[in-house]
């Protein structure tokens, strides 16, 4: 298949990709024998989210279900549906599998160990251009520095990820042994629109239906990069990258601005926030562009507003429902950011992909 012409010979770097377990007996070879027999004694069939209509035209594309209806859960699927369509020279496998959502912590670290060795097995064995997340059980800390140590040695594990909405706020105290981690290893941190529903996706309770927790990821987000600021995280941590993935654009100027207008009002409080919130966010807090929530004739516009033309990442966000056939770059993105979107910066935020990048 020849690459769609769209990306110009730019050889993109796709940021955000999701491979479907096809149900938990796909992981349990991959589980030590008690938590395997767990599986069939309990009858775990699948730790799909409930809340998201697997069936919905935007939770998966229609040419891009599979004959059950759900997303692609082989690496051919994946090759046919987005490597070689789109010419992709690297793409980052993010896994979104309700091991997040487990309550037993000590079920919740063999999920999570299955998921990321799974992930090894059946897809970055089977193609040298994939690279994937380390899946973090954060149900325990210690459990996941374990998993970053176990599986760090594999350069092919390019990044940490987490959900947007889950215990905590992300900036506190016991997390920094994990972005310690991160740093030591160059891997950056990835946060993921979704929810462990431990708490209301919403500040003002829970929602009803999918359309309301789909749109409050953005106060999720919002939150998260205000808890890393105000805390210290970043300050502390200033070689950490941190990639907000699904999350939108155009949501981030006007946060920016609230944030670094109240900073200045009550910085005496947070004395280690040595920088202006906004040039600490430029330099450490990626996003990706799928979603780009804005009109196309707005968005130069809105993006001139990040006054950085680093912040941005390219993702086809395979399989979600973000765009048509082969227009897998958001309409209305300035052509000189091309290069840089769907290649440049991946390359400066994910160290590891020099290992593997072209010259």
């Amino acid at each position: 298949m020849s690459p769609s012409p769209i990306f110009q010979g730019l050889r993109p770097i796709d940021c955000d990709l999701h491979p479907m377990v096809p149900s938990m007996r796909a992981l349990t070879p991959y589980m030590d024998e008690f938590w395997a027999d767990q599986v069939v004694e309990r009858n775990i069939t699948t730790l799909d989210s409930q809340s998201w209509p697997i069936k919905a035209p935007k939770t998966i594309r229609a040419d891009w279900r599979g004959p059950n209806g759900r997303g692609a859960e082989t690496v051919e699927q994946l090759r046919t549906q987005v490597l070689d369509r789109f010419g992709v020279e690297t793409g980052i496998l993010n896994p979104l599998y309700g091991v997040q959502l487990v309550l037993n912590a000590d079920m919740a670290v063999a999920f999570t160990r299955a998921l990321n060795d799974w992930i090894r097995a059946e897809w970055l064995d089977k193609d040298d251009r994939l690279r994937a997340s380390i899946v973090l059980p954060l149900q325990s800390i210690e459990a996941s520095l374990a998993e970053i140590e176990r599986l760090a040695p594999d350069r092919r594990f390019v990044q940490v990820l987490a959900l947007v909405m889950g215990e905590d706020p992300l900036g506190k105290r016991q997390y920094w042994p994990i972005y310690e981690a991160c740093e030591r290893h160059g891997l950056t941190f990835g946060i993921h629109a979704g929810s462990a529903y431990r708490h209301p996706q919403t500040s003002v309770g829970w929602t009803s239906w999918y359309l309301e927790e789909y749109a409050a990821n953005q106060q999720g987000f919002q939150s998260q990069l205000a808890s890393l600021v105000t805390e210290g995280a970043l300050v502390q941590h200033p070689k950490l990258k941190v990639v907000l993935l699904e999350s939108g654009v155009t949501w981030l100027p006007g946060f920016l601005w609230r944030l670094q207008k109240t900073w200045k009002g009550v910085r005496f409080e947070t004395p280690w926030v040595t920088r202006p919130p906004a040039e600490i966010l430029r330099d450490q807090i990626r996003l990706t562009v799928q979603p780009l929530d804005a009109p196309e004739a707005e968005v130069e516009r809105a993006l001139g507003h990040l006054r950085s033309d680093d912040m941005l990442l390219w993702a086809s966000d395979w399989p979600h429902w973000q765009f048509d056939g082969d227009e897998a770059i958001p309409p209305g993105l300035p052509e000189r950011l091309l290069p840089k979107i769907l290649r440049e910066n991946a390359l400066a935020t994910y160290a590891r992909l020099h290992e593997g990048a072209l010259a």
